[in-house]
C-alpha cells in the first residue's frame, strides 16, 4: 500500500467521470496523490463511483466493491469509500449489506468525503478538474437530473428534478481547460434541451453552445443527449453556422411505433418522430445523427417492432445503439406494466436491429472512401495511429485509423486524411493527400 495514494474507479456514464475529476482534484490539493481506474490498485485508499442505471451496471459496480472489500480483509487497503448513483438509491440497504465499506456517499455530497477523510481544515474547491481523458479533450456537464420522466428510466429517481450549472460558471471551466491544452469538448447532460428552463422558463441551450463556441482555443463542440419534445430548433442554426460545433446530434428516439412511445410516456409521436429526422437533416446538411432504441419494452408487439425495423431502415442513423428493456424498480412501467416479452425474443429483435443497423453503417462508411476529412489524433495503437472525424465521439463512435509508417502523427493534434478504405464500422486513411 502507497500511503496518502487514492485510488478512484469509476463506473458507468462520462457524467460520473466529471465527478471523479472534480473529486481527484480536491484530494490532490489536500495533499493526496489519485490514480484513476488503475488496473493495478495500490494505494491505502479507494473510491468506488458507481453507476445504478440498470441491471448490468448495477451488478458490476456492486462486484468492484466486493473486489476491493476483498482487498481491505486482506490488508491490501486501509479505507474504502462508495459514492455515485447506487448508493444515491441505495443507501441503506448497502450499509446493511456491505459493513466493509467504512463510508457511503451519494450522487451530491461525494465532496464531503475529502474532509471526513482528512480531519482538518481542507483547502476549498478550486474549479479545476483532473482530466483522466486524453488532455486534448474533455467533458463538460451542463446540469443534473431530469424532468421528463420517461416510464422506464431510473435517473429522475436518483438525481432528481433537472438543475442547470451557471452559464458563467460552465465558459469558466472551458476557459480554464483551453489554457490547460484542450481542444475538443462533449457537452453532456441528462437532457441538455433543457438547459436553461429551472433558471427563468427557457431553453438557453443555443445561447450557452454559442458562448462556447466563441471561447479561443475551442477547436470542437459535441452534442450528447438531446430529447425530442420540445427541441429547441434554434440550436440547429448554431449547428450549421459555427464552424467548431460538430455536425453532430446525439438525441436518443428509443422507439417509433405509437402505442409503444405512449407508453413510455415519451410524449412524441411516430409521425413527429419521422419529420423531427428530416427537419434536423434539412437544417444541417451533413448533419451525423446518434440515437439509441429500445426494443422488449412491456406490450410491445410483432407490429410494434416491425414499425422500429422500418424506420431504422428510412432513417439510416451514422451512429445508433440499442438495448433490450429491463424492469428498473420504482419506474412507472415496473410498477403499472408487466415485463411480458419473454427474453429470448427480446434477444431476437436486438439481434435483428443491431445487425440491420451494421449493415447500414457498413453503407455509410463506404460512402466515405475518396473523401478528405479532418481528424484528430487521439492515440497510437500497434501499426496505426487512432483518430477521429468530427462525427465521432470518444470511445462510443466509429475511429480513423492511419498507418504509422507513413508519417509521425503528434496526440491531440489536427490532420487532414483521405479515406482509403472502409469497415463496418471504422475507416482507414493516408496523409498523402
Amino acid at each position: 500500500m502507497i500511503k496518502n495514494q487514492i485510488d478512484i474507479i469509476t463506473m458507468g456514464c462520462s457524467k460520473n467521470l466529471v465527478d471523479s475529476e472534480i473529486l481527484m482534484s480536491m484530494f490532490e490539493s489536500n495533499g493526496y496523490s489519485c490514480r484513476h481506474d488503475s488496473k493495478n490498485p495500490q494505494g491505502e485508499i479507494a473510491v468506488i463511483n458507481t453507476c445504478g442505471f440498470i441491471g448490468d451496471a448495477k451488478e458490476e459496480s456492486i462486484n468492484t466493491i466486493l473486489e476491493f472489500a476483498e482487498r481491505k480483509r486482506n490488508g491490501k487497503l486501509n479505507k474504502l469509500f462508495v459514492m455515485g448513483c447506487l448508493s444515491e438509491r441505495y443507501l441503506q440497504e448497502l450499509q446493511i449489506e456491505l459493513p466493509e465499506v467504512d463510508k457511503f456517499y451519494g450522487k451530491f455530497n461525494y465532496r464531503q468525503l475529502v474532509s471526513d477523510l482528512k480531519q482538518s481544515p481542507v483547502v476549498p474547491y478550486c474549479g479545476k478538474r483532473h482530466i483522466t481523458t486524453p488532455h486534448h479533450y474533455a467533458y463538460i456537464k451542463i446540469s443534473e437530473g431530469c424532468n421528463r420522466h420517461c416510464a422506464y428510466c431510473a435517473i429522475p429517481i436518483i438525481t432528481g428534478n433537472h438543475k442547470s450549472r451557471p452559464q458563467e460558471e460552465i465558459l469558466q471551466e472551458v476557459s480554464n481547460l483551453v489554457a490547460d491544452g484542450v481542444k475538443e469538448f462533449q457537452v453532456i447532460a441528462q437532457e441538455l434541451t433543457y438547459y436553461g428552463i429551472d433558471i427563468d422558463g427557457k431553453q438557453h441551450i443555443a445561447e450557452l453552445v454559442s458562448a462556447m463556441a466563441d471561447i479561443p482555443g475551442v477547436k470542437w463542440i459535441r452534442l450528447h443527449y438531446a430529447y425530442p419534445t420540445d427541441f429547441p430548433w434554434e440550436l440547429l442554426q448554431v449547428i450549421r453556422e459555427k464552424s467548431n460545433v460538430c455536425k453532430y446530434l446525439d438525441i436518443a428516439l428509443q422507439h417509433v411505433s405509437d402505442p409503444v412511445l405512449k407508453a413510455m410516456k415519451r410524449h412524441f409521436t411516430k409521425k413527429e418522430t419521422y419529420e423531427f429526422i428530416r427537419r434536423i437533416r434539412a437544417e444541417v446538411p451533413g448533419i451525423h445523427l446518434r440515437t439509441t432504441l429500445m426494443v422488449g419494452f412491456p406490450g410491445e408487439t410483432q407490429e410494434d417492432f416491425d414499425e422500429l425495423m422500418e424506420f431504422t431502415r428510412w432513417a439510416r442513423f451514422e451512429r445508433m445503439g440499442a438495448f433490450a428493456y429491463s424492469e428498473e424498480e420504482g419506474t412507472f412501467s415496473a410498477v403499472h406494466y408487466k415485463d411480458d416479452i419473454p427474453e429470448k425474443v427480446k434477444q431476437e429483435r436486438l439481434d435483428k436491429l443491431m445487425e440491420l443497423q451494421q449493415n447500414i453503417s457498413a453503407e455509410l462508411q463506404a460512402e466515405n472512401v475518396g473523401t478528405t476529412q479532418k481528424v484528430i489524433c487521439d492515440r497510437k495503437e500497434g501499426d496505426y495511429y487512432i483518430c477521429r472525424s468530427q462525427f465521432s465521439s470518444p470511445e462510443v463512435d466509429p475511429e480513423v485509423l492511419v498507418p504509422a509508417h507513413e508519417k509521425q502523427l503528434r496526440v491531440g493534434s489536427f490532420y487532414t486524411v483521405r479515406i482509403v478504405d472502409s469497415e463496418e464500422f471504422d475507416l482507414y486513411a493516408t496523409t498523402k493527400i
